[in-house]
């Protein structure tokens, strides 16, 4: 019987450490060869990490938030097999994955040397195993878990290897499967829970305190009558092809942007506040406010100025999917110049936006709603949208914003002049 060593992975390039997001195993417990035993984040992006051998785990690294150093020792196991494992290996003979991003929500499918069954319409259910018996399952997977109160012991995984998806605790649910006890009349609540931020949320949290602490923000409201504008896009949601993506408001608003930005070159831009360096930028890349079920990331469409409403369209779903899906790479969620943060329906009427740091603006939607507006004769019916635009007050003045937002109201009040070059 010897000790094998599992030492923190090399997670991405220029990293030197990452945060410890979950222990999928404690002290004393069995493993097997490729179970999923903790789970790693940097910047974005969580790896899952899996042991080489099987065994017994006779000591981890650190606590849940804690951050491990790269090639650092991060879990060691009692077992037959004997050495240190620096890294995951390259390939392996078996379904489960060497450690991979998974950045918000599941991880990407990785193909076994043979097409799995297909997955049941519902997996049954099952009675919990003691020892061997521990559940594979994504870290968004299993906070679903937590919030519903589910065993992920009680289910059987369709994907890789056993795995527990989303959609297997969805279905779970839907069955009704363990209900909560209704509760009748009136009763004092005592209960008082402590949740110590991780991963994702625990990342949202630094960034929102450093944009808010160091960037003084300014926040400008204008309303625009987007009537013409939906107008013309349920026109060509009409004639698209099939290859084209259904438009939205969004790449309407991201053209408009490429349009005002160059009248107000501050705007898209970012400021180093240590260094006093403000750096213009000529190519527009903007990112996209997008919630997954781990918390909020930003992933990013490139070259915005290079790009037709269509091609805006296609990549922004693909980037949602790909963020949604955990498949977004680093590169995809990183080196926005301006950012675009949109609640769709549940926009409300003006919002305040958080400017995303190092960035000095961020436009802000609010919902599209059908109000009187006054013509100078009636009253008439228009489909009326806000526009709640942040921007750093140390670098864009008052006149700076207006100007900006009423740029892109023009633009949207009259979206012929977005197609119009130059």
């Amino acid at each position: 019987m010897g000790e094998f060593t599992i030492k923190m992975p090399d997670v991405g390039e220029g990293v030197a450490e990452a945060e410890l997001v979950e222990w999928m195993v404690k002290i004393g417990d069995p493993v097997r060869e490729d179970m999923m035993v903790a789970a790693v984040m940097t910047d974005k992006a969580t790896v899952e990490i899996p042991t080489p051998v099987s065994g017994t785990v006779v000591w981890l690294a650190g606590d849940v938030g804690d951050t491990i150093a790269v090639k650092a020792p991060l879990i060691r196991i009692a077992t037959d097999a004997t050495g240190d494992e620096p890294a995951a290996p390259e390939t392996s003979d078996i379904p489960t994955p060497p450690p991979q991003e998974i950045t918000t929500a599941e991880p990407p499918r990785m193909p076994a040397k043979a097409a799995p069954p297909a997955a049941p319409t519902a997996p049954p259910a099952r009675q919990p195993s003691p020892e061997f018996d521990k559940p594979l399952a994504a870290p968004s997977v299993r906070l679903l878990a937590r919030e519903n109160g589910i065993d992920l012991r009680l289910l059987r995984g369709s994907g890789p290897a056993g795995r527990i998806l989303r959609e297997d605790v969805e279905q779970y649910l839907a069955r009704g499967a363990d209900p909560a006890p209704a509760i009748s009349g009136f009763a004092k609540k005592t209960a008082r829970e402590e949740i110590k931020l991780t991963g994702l949320r625990r990342r949202i949290a630094e960034k929102m305190f450093v944009s808010t602490s160091r960037i003084p923000h300014i926040t400008y409201v204008e309303e625009v009558d987007v009537t013409a504008l939906e107008e013309l896009r349920a026109k060509m949601n009409a004639e698209r092809r099939p290859d084209q993506p259904k438009l939205t408001l969004l790449p309407f608003l991201m053209r408009a942007m490429v349009k005002a930005v160059v009248e107000q070159p501050d705007v898209n831009a970012t400021f180093d506040d240590d260094a006093g360096m403000l750096t213009r930028f000529g190519a527009v890349h903007i990112g996209i406010a997008t919630q997954t079920a781990s918390g909020l990331a930003v992933p990013v469409v490139k070259h915005a100025e290079a790009r037709g409403i269509w091609d805006c369209a296609t990549e922004m779903n693909r980037l949602a999917e790909a963020t949604r899906a955990g498949t977004a790479t680093r590169d995809e969620l990183t080196g926005s110049t301006i950012t675009i943060s949109s609640l769709g329906a549940l926009g409300g009427i003006v919002s305040t936006p958080v400017i995303n740091h190092p960035e000095v603006a961020i436009v802000g939607v609010n919902k599209i709603a059908t109000r009187p507006v006054w013509d100078g004769v009636q009253f008439v019916p228009r489909k009326m949208m806000n526009l709640s635009s942040s921007f750093d007050h140390r670098i864009v003045d008052g006149w700076n914003a207006a100007t900006f937002v009423q740029r892109l109201r023009v633009l949207m009040e009259t979206p012929a002049l977005i197609f119009i070059e130059g």
